[in-house]
């Protein structure tokens, strides 16, 4: 996913249980049904990127995600569904099956609100037209700090296409991993997601949210997003190496600043955590962002140098 729509996004936005809420808005799409999600289950099979991690005798794995998604997207394929089953634990960046860790959000999220300075008149006024064109409830300004509304409203943009944070794979497999007893562990925590989105200073915040609204207001970031998920579903490996050549994310240093503390600075933190896992005795499936998994500071690569013997599973698509 891109770094832009971060999992804390994600988060935000399936915390908060995003409605329609004006008259020229399509009604929210009833729940599935019992024999869609039937159709669905049956019909599933693996997407995105798997890797087997083997030391001191024992496989862990990486599974790369993808934060949003179709309602088929949601049921694991015979592979991925294999190594979640044959891991001791499964880890996300966080856990969205875990009530009291999804209280801390909503708390962080609250608290980063209420500390943001009111914006200049004439973003104000662009973020209230996108909240409106996004069919987003209005009291969302308030709910959000400014970075986080406008990586919201991107990721916002996709659910005409039918893409949705409602059906995003990461809580999916923690709901599977719950149901066959499994712990369920986080290797972040809210406070660090929420706070990867904030801005330093105010004029960095001027650039980063122009960015963002110039990105909505001219359909830049929807066909962003549909590729980043075509690449994703059809597992599209070389290409999503290639990121960062085609997101239009990394020209300025200042958005080269926030892709390395979006992707590159919580590498480190999550291999070492993955790594004190397995080296407990304990095989892990760990299912974070496909953009960790490329690179030369990706995960596969810096548990590669902990002594890992890593392997890139094909999957059958």
């Amino acid at each position: 996913m891109t770094p832009r729509l971060r999992r804390c996004v994600a988060a935000a936005s399936l915390a908060l249980g995003l409605q329609a809420h004006a008259n020229d808005c399509p009604p929210e799409p009833p729940p599935p049904g019992a024999a869609e999600i039937a159709r669905a289950a049956a019909q599933a099979r693996d997407r995105g990127f798997l890797w087997r991690i083997d030391k001191g005798g024992r496989s862990s794995w990486l599974y790369g995600t993808i934060h949003l998604g179709r309602l088929e997207w949601t049921f694991p394929g015979p592979k991925v569904r294999e190594a979640l089953l044959s891991s001791d634990v499964a880890a996300f960046e966080l856990d969205f099956t875990d009530p009291a860790l999804m209280q801390r959000l909503q708390g962080a999220l609250t608290t980063a609100a209420r500390e943001s300075a009111a914006l200049p008149d004439d973003l104000a006024a662009r973020l209230r037209e996108r909240l409106k064109a996004a069919c987003a409830p209005p009291e969302l300004a308030q709910a959000l700090p400014p970075e986080l509304l406008g990586a919201t409203l991107m990721l916002m943009s996709t659910r005409r296409d039918g893409l949705d944070v409602g059906h995003a794979i990461d809580p999916a497999l923690a709901q599977l991993a719950r149901q066959e007893g499994k712990p369920v562990l986080s290797l972040e925590t809210p406070e660090q997601q929420v706070a990867l989105l904030r801005s330093d200073t105010p004029a960095e915040l001027r650039q980063s949210l122009e960015k963002v609204l110039r990105d909505l207001e001219q359909d830049r970031a929807r066909p962003l997003l549909l590729r980043v998920a075509e690449v994703w579903e059809h597992g599209r490996a070389d290409e999503l190496a290639r990121y960062r050549n085609w997101c239009d994310c990394a020209r300025t240093p200042q958005e080269r600043r926030a892709l390395k503390a979006l992707l590159d600075d919580r590498n480190g933190p999550m291999a070492e955590r993955i790594d004190a896992l397995h080296a407990g005795g304990r095989t892990v499936f760990a299912a974070v962002g496909s953009l960790h998994l490329v690179g030369p500071s990706s995960l596969p690569s810096l548990l590669a140098a902990r002594g890992y013997r890593v392997t890139r599973i094909a999957l059958q698509r």
